[in-house]
């Protein structure tokens, strides 16, 4: 079986002072999997600038210029996190088996992308990052996040407790998502409802 062609799909806005530690860090776990044979050569990063009024842009296009795994995507204006991961998508499923959605700070694990490709290759088309616990939040997030999910329980929304948009979707799961017309989607209601195969992989989240 020849390895799927990975993106890493990752929205971003203002991300400057970031952006340098991301995209290191992405490329050697791509070079990583490359080697270990999860993933194929043709495996990429998709950065997508959020009308950034910084200089996240330049930065994206320079190193595009020069590394073999990074590409770039600039939208016109700022259209919005949602908005700019679902360009994302869009855009790297025409060139992808597989792509992982992260946000450009890392606090997802990145590691975890790891088990995230052995539950691809074992047939699951979708698989959630999921946080194992709260514990670094404040008792006032804690408290929001927790009403949050109890009042999209009572409206009938099927959500992955403790997701947000760290996650693997297939290209065929991807597909399917592009067929909802619906303007301004909530991805983490949107995305259980498409139902593929599916699991979870839990992780801390890390402060940077």
């Amino acid at each position: 079986m020849m390895e799927p062609v990975l993106t890493i799909v990752i929205p971003c806005y203002n991300e400057e002072e970031v952006l340098p530690v991301t995209i290191f860090q992405l490329q050697n776990l791509l070079k990583e999997l490359i080697t270990d044979g999860f993933v194929s050569k043709q495996s990429k990063i998709l950065f997508v600038d959020d009308g950034s009024q910084d200089h996240t842009w330049e930065l994206i296009y320079k190193e595009g210029l020069r590394n073999e795994f990074v590409r770039g995507l600039k939208l016109s204006k700022n259209v919005g996190h949602q908005n700019a991961l679902l360009a994302g998508l869009f855009t790297a499923k025409d060139h992808s088996d597989c792509i992982v959605s992260i946000d450009a700070d890392l606090q997802d694990d990145i590691k975890v992308i790891r088990e995230f490709l052995q539950k691809f290759h074992e047939g699951y088309e979708i698989v959630y990052g999921v946080r194992k616990r709260r514990d670094t939040d404040t008792l006032f997030k804690r408290t929001t996040a927790l009403g949050f999910y109890k009042i999209m329980e009572k409206m009938g929304v099927d959500l992955v407790f403790n997701h947000a948009d760290f996650r693997l979707m297939s290209k065929r799961a991807v597909q399917e998502l592009e067929r909802f017309r619906e303007v301004n989607l909530f991805l983490r209601g949107i995305v259980p409802l498409l139902g593929f195969r599916s699991d979870v992989v839990y992780y801390d989240r890390l402060e940077r």
